[in-house]
């Protein structure tokens, strides 16, 4: 009414020649709710048609009374595995993208997934040859293997922010978990082709590096649960200020973000979900890639929205792809994350070209 007063416009009579947008954007907002309710409901339907798939099939008979407790039993605790390793990497992909802002940044840019893998190395190698030889070969190293992947992640998490802190630059930080990346693969290259003389070992070796959760059991979840559940909650309240660093750093910082301490706890919070992953999974790679870049279009960029359905996709992805594993008819598993690779790298061609198509750049 002012502005038609202000133009001149007769009292009462609408300006036509200003539209308000007020209606617009309160569609838009409702129909990206709706949209998000319906995704979140599809990733819950899918994430338990998947479990309950994952539950019925399998080696072994359910229908005999003598080994369905049993067989429930251990398929629970693979399926639970299956589950924190993909939420822990989806979680941390949104992590590390949402910090670089790139949506094709994954959890081992920042080489704690290469030094979580290398304690997993070192810790078998150290059981083989401590502890086999003091009459203790029966040893299961249930909590051997999770333990060192967890001090290797730590290790080289202090590493980069050794190194990163004299330049807190985020190419900086890029470059040093490049470098330490490669460095600790190498060093874990090597490792393998010292423990070809055992074949145990070597074989243990090898199938920790490809991934694969025949192996693992309640310890290694119980373990492993505390530090994924934490990191998921500090994931989703540091969501507010890694939305704001969508826009820049020296935007984020002009709305009070304190940029430095967000880099430093995404960093540790992106490095302890990985390190947690590898732990329970081995190296599985794709999920922290693919998973996050996917659901951008169904539930948008904020991550508090994010996190939650990256969570749920992350973790039914590698429940399909393990139960795909178990599947496959072959003289042994084939490696999970041979079959998150897959699966995941035509998804993620698919997505990237359809992102191209337009402009020409993601």
């Amino acid at each position: 009414m002012l502005r038609a007063r202000a133009r001149g416009l007769p009292r009462g009579q609408p300006n036509m020649s200003v539209p308000t947008t007020e209606p617009s954007q309160r569609s838009q907002r409702s129909a990206d709710t709706q949209r998000g309710r319906r995704t979140y409901a599809a990733l819950c339907a899918g994430v338990l048609a998947v479990g309950l798939c994952a539950l019925a099939l399998g080696h072994g008979d359910l229908g005999d009374r003598n080994l369905r407790d049993i067989l429930l039993s251990l398929r629970a605790v693979r399926i639970a595995a299956a589950f924190l390793t993909g939420a822990s990497l989806a979680v941390a992909g949104v992590l590390v993208q949402g910090l670089f802002r790139n949506p094709l940044a994954s959890p081992s840019v920042l080489g704690t997934t290469a030094g979580a893998s290398l304690g997993g190395q070192l810790a078998l190698l150290s059981f083989q040859l401590l502890l086999a030889k003091d009459g203790a070969p029966s040893l299961q190293p249930s909590l051997v293997v999770p333990i060192g992947c967890l001090l290797g992640a730590l290790l080289s998490l202090l590493v980069v922010l050794a190194i990163a802190r004299r330049n807190g630059e985020l190419l900086v930080l890029l470059l040093v978990g490049f470098i330490l990346s490669s460095l600790l693969l190498s060093i874990g290259d090597f490792i393998i082709s010292l423990s070809q003389e055992s074949w145990e070992l070597g074989r243990a070796m090898v199938a920790f590096v490809l991934g694969g959760l025949s192996g693992t059991g309640t310890q290694q979840v119980a373990l492993a649960t505390p530090l994924v559940a934490c990191a998921l909650v500090a994931a989703w309240l540091w969501g507010r200020p890694l939305d704001l660093m969508l826009s820049g750093e020296e935007e984020a910082a002009s709305l009070g973000v304190d940029v430095p301490q967000l880099r430093l706890w995404t960093v540790i919070w992106a490095s302890i979900l990985t390190g947690a992953a590898v732990s329970i999974g081995g190296n599985v790679g794709f999920v922290g890639l693919v998973v996050p870049h996917a659901l951008r279009g169904f539930v948008g960029v904020e991550h508090r929205k994010l996190v939650p359905a990256c969570a749920l996709a992350g973790g039914g992805f590698v429940v399909l792809c393990d139960l795909i594993s178990r599947a496959v008819p072959a003289h042994s598993e084939v490696p999970l994350s041979v079959v998150t690779g897959l699966v995941g790298a035509p998804v993620f061609l698919s997505l990237l070209l359809r992102m191209t198509r337009g402009d020409g750049h993601v």
